[in-house]
Parts: C-alpha cells; structure tokens; sequence
C-alpha cells in the first residue's frame, strides 16, 4: 500500500447533475461584481476542452499501468474530468446567449492544445503540464471553499457548481500525479517547470478572456484597466484569494512532493455527506456554505 493511501478519498464519478443552469441566474452572479463573474465565467470557458486535453494527456500511458488501484483512479478520473466538461458547456451556453463568442474562445484552446501542444510535444511534456495544473486547480479549489467570505455573495447555483468541481479536484488530485511519476518517471525538474509554465499560461489566458468578456458588455478599455488591477489585487494582493495559499502552491517545487501530503480541506466530508444524503449538488453546496458561516 502507498504510504499516501490513508489520506486519499474515493474519487466517485458524480453524474447527470441538476445545478439549474437554464434558470435565472444573474449576469453578474458574483454579488453584482463584473469582474469577478467575468473572471469566473472566463474559467468556464476554458474548462471543457482543458478538460478533453487532461484525459488525453493521462490516457496515453494508461495501457502502461500495472497497478490496478491507479487503473482504476485513472478510469475514475477520466469520467470526471468529462463530466466538468459537460457541465461547463452547458453553463457555456449562457454565455453565447449574452453575447459572449464561446466557439471562438474553445477553437483557441483546442488549436493550442491539440493542434500545437499534443502534436508538437512528447507524451511525458504533456503529462507534466496536466499533473500541474492538477495542483493549480486543487489550490484554487480549496482558496473558494475553505474561506466563507470568498462565495457568499455568488448566486447559490453558481456557488454550488463551483464547489462540486473544487470537491471532486480535491478527490482526484494525485491522479496525473501518480501516473507521472510511477508510470512515465518524470524527473523533478520537468515535473517543476511544468507547473511555472502552466501558472503563468492559465492566469494570462484568464485575464485576457475576462477583459474581452468586459468588452462585450460594454466597458470602455479605462474601465476594463481599473477593474483589472482591482481584480488582480483581489486574487494575488495581500491575503488574496490566491496569495494567501501561496505556501501550498510552492510545496509542489519540494523535492519528494505528492499531493495527498496536503490531504483535503476540512470540509470536503461535509460536502459529501450532504451530497450523498440528498443527492443535489445544490444543497451540498449550501451546506458548505452554512458550515463557514456557523
């Protein structure tokens, strides 16, 4: 048995979820803040063909595993990592509805990952990005679930779906990890570099697709800069929503890191209770929710 077996939780592949998508959620969902819906909707674009390229990425080394724990952490993952793609599509549509050119934005990200990154890069390169930007994400999931004030404000399905993605990040963490390490034996400074490549490259394609949202909607570019730099202060000023988990973040950069040595946020069993009891990943939401504000 690894030695991170004890610390790791069943990745449970949860489908055909309900988080009312087609209902009345507001533009601005964020409390009424353009920017942070925006950056936030600026995420759920890049999500489904992210999502394709992950499972890509870890299917190529998938008939070289020989443990049947990882085989089936990987299968697991994989329906996932589809499932988010799904639902973010569907919420996607919202977005073409106000205007927004989602075609154009996924024919971006599927030229840059399939066409540039899964053609021109070998197999072990892509892994090493895929494994990072699984860390990048479970920080992130836990930066919006672990702080009540972070998603107070959001629209409760907005918040619900947000935090069903973060919890399952959570649940198949050391998945790519695993695979690239036992599997495609990749040394530390690819695995490294990796993540220095995939932080800067998600935070900058983020950036650049909120302010064209804002665009869309009417900003003028003077606008459009002051709420940027407010943004940017708000997620990697002092004690912003990122910055403040920068000691997790760099732990990937130690030498005989793996990601369950962070084990999960103290409210992922809540979140599963809750789900497993009522199956509606709405209320699961909530009840994360209510447990912050207790």
């Amino acid at each position: 048995m690894s030695k991170h077996a004890s610390e790791a939780p069943v990745i449970v592949p949860r489908e055909k979820l309900d988080f009312d998508l087609e209902g009345d959620i507001p533009q601005y969902w964020f409390g009424g803040d353009a920017f942070k819906s925006r950056y936030f909707d600026a995420m759920s674009t890049i999500f489904p063909e992210g999502e394709r390229y992950f499972i890509s990425c870890v299917r190529d080394f998938r008939d070289q595993i020989k443990d049947p724990q990882l085989l089936a952490d990987v299968k697991h993952f994989m329906r996932q990592e589809g499932q988010h793609g799904i639902v973010h599509s569907q919420y996607n549509d919202r977005l073409r509805r106000q205007g927004i050119d989602v075609d154009k934005l996924e024919a971006f990200q599927r030229h840059m990952m399939f066409n540039i990154a899964r053609k021109h890069f070998p197999a072990a390169v892509t892994l090493a990005d895929t494994a990072a930007a699984e860390h990048l994400t479970a920080t992130m999931a836990e930066a919006l679930c672990e702080d009540s004030t972070v998603l107070a404000q959001a629209d409760h399905r907005m918040r619900a779906m947000y935090a069903w993605h973060a919890m399952e990040e959570m649940e198949h963490k050391a998945v790519a990890f695993d695979v690239l390490q036992k599997v495609a034996k990749v040394g530390y400074l690819r695995r490294t570099l990796a993540l220095v490549f995939v932080t800067l490259g998600f935070n900058l394609n983020v950036m650049l697709t909120t302010s064209y949202m804002l665009k869309v909607d009417g900003f003028s570019r003077a606008q459009r800069w002051k709420m940027g730099a407010k943004g940017l202060w708000w997620l990697f000023g002092w004690n912003g929503l990122y910055s403040r988990l920068t000691g997790k973040y760099l732990r990937y950069f130690k030498p005989g890191f793996h990601p369950w040595d962070t084990g999960v946020i103290k409210s992922y069993q809540v979140w599963v209770d809750t789900y497993n009891r009522t199956g509606d990943p709405i209320q699961a939401g909530e009840a994360l929710q209510a447990l912050h504000a207790a």
